[in-house]
């Protein structure tokens, strides 16, 4: 009896000494984890691998910003211009392409693609005793008449008629003060921060209580003309109209009939027009907003003070120069690079189901794009860097979708596409608990 005793009491020593052996393991493996975790017991065995940032120029990407070439490189007549692309939004050619200068009618631009976007153009509408004495070029519309809103706007942009411009406005804003800051909020959407516009049809000569003016500048001009012909939901509707060359249309009572001509000339100057639009005041001078497409390519170019009387065809020039500078040097281009990425380290981490605290744990990562291609438009002086950042090590716990680096594409600098890298699951952390489980297990069961 007293061996046996003894026996018992020898074994529940041996439990006992175990079981703080294994409490003090799990111990030390959390609190000293730096020192144990996976990473530095495999340290004893191999060399750890790690990855980092990676730098690599794009494939076949060139450019430089045309901003960068002198103002005297192609002789502009207009005080300033834009060459952009229209729709990447970026400017090509700039001659003081952010002074704030009139722009006259190109105003109309703006009013016509918000009266399509949110008036109806089978709307009969009446005129106002205001928009009636509206200055010419007019249309001689009088109070009390009525008025398809569709018919006003090919009134608006083929003869650019300052009173239905006020018709127009008044009929989709409720007044032109209303529509003007319809036409303001409109401009901050699509990216035109030095824009401000009092009237509907750009005259001279107006100042708001804020002592502000009717203003743009020629790279904002450019991008609402870009906006009006490739972004807008009624895009197709602006084109339509702008490139009509003749229209008739009544009053609706049919009593009074008029007839439309399009004085846009430059659509019958190159075969690559697509749209356009004149404007003239004293103040302003002479000033021109188009745009031409060629070989799936869209330009859109704006010009503001580009001459006065008797310079009327300065704008053409400028226009077919800057045209042809676009469509001659930029070309479509796939600056796109596929994506290998290394699994990562995981300090602390669960190397899956039935990991041990000696394995080290690893997470893949992906990028998250769907697109196979990404194409800009490209002149030969143009520089494209891909900048690629992934973590080299992440702790524990890791959730599934994890951001833990990008590819970042720049052309010339700017920063114009980023990637997300993200993990494709989830790792979690090595725990007290979890430890203990771990060693109990190996102690009691294997």
């Amino acid at each position: 009896m007293r061996i046996i005793k003894n026996r018992t009491n020898a074994g529940r020593k041996r439990i006992y000494y175990r079981v703080a052996a294994i409490v003090t393991a799990a111990a030390l493996f959390c609190v000293h984890g730096s020192a144990w975790n996976p990473a530095a017991l495999r340290r004893i065995f191999c060399t750890a691998q790690q990855k980092g940032i990676q730098v690599s120029a794009a494939k076949a990407a060139s450019g430089g910003t045309q901003e960068n070439a002198s103002e005297e490189d192609l002789r502009l007549y207009a005080q300033s211009a834009v060459l952009m692309d229209a729709d990447s939004g970026r400017v090509l050619y700039g001659k003081n392409p952010e002074e704030k200068l009139p722009m006259a009618s190109t105003t109309k631009i703006m009013t016509c693609i918000l009266a399509l976007e949110y008036g109806n153009p089978e709307e009969v509408v009446e005129v106002s005793s205001y928009a009636a004495s509206m200055p010419k070029v007019k249309l001689y519309v009088k109070a009390g008449e009525k008025y398809r809103l569709g018919d006003l706007l090919y009134s608006l942009m083929l003869e650019s008629h300052n009173d239905s411009a006020v018709v127009i406005a008044e009929a989709v804003g409720g007044s032109v003060e209303k529509f003007a800051a319809m036409m303001n909020q409109k401009a901050r959407d699509i990216g035109c921060f030095d824009t401000y516009f009092i009237t509907p049809n750009g005259l001279d000569a107006k100042v708001d209580e804020n002592g502000k003016v009717h203003s743009t500048t020629a790279a904002d001009l450019a991008r609402i003309m870009a906006y009006c012909v490739t972004d807008s939901p009624e895009k197709e509707q602006f084109l339509e109209i702008t490139r009509t060359q003749g229209y008739d249309f009544t009053d609706a009572d049919g009593t009074r009939s008029f007839h439309c001509n399009n004085h846009n000339a430059f659509l019958g100057m190159m075969p690559e027009a697509l749209s356009g639009k004149t404007g003239f005041t004293n103040n302003a001078g002479y000033c021109y907003v188009g745009a031409v497409e060629s070989e799936g390519r869209i330009f859109t170019v704006a010009l503001l003070a580009c001459g006065w009387p008797n310079n009327r065809s300065y704008k053409w020039s400028d226009m077919k120069k800057l045209a042809a500078y676009g469509m001659e040097r930029y070309q479509y281009r796939d600056i796109y690079e596929p994506q290998d990425f290394a699994d990562i380290s995981v300090r602390n981490g669960i190397a899956g189901e039935r990991g041990t605290p000696f394995e080290e744990a690893y997470v893949s990562v992906t990028l998250q794009t769907q697109e196979e291609n990404l194409t800009y438009l490209l002149c030969e002086e143009d520089q494209v860097e891909v900048k690629t950042r992934v973590e080299p090590v992440l702790d524990a716990p890791v959730a599934e979708g994890e951001e833990v680096g990008s590819v970042s594409y720049f052309l010339n600098g700017e920063l114009v596409k980023r990637y997300a890298v993200c993990t494709d699951t989830a790792i979690e952390e090595r725990s007290f608990l979890w430890i203990l489980e771990y060693i109990l297990k190996l102690t009691f069961f294997l």
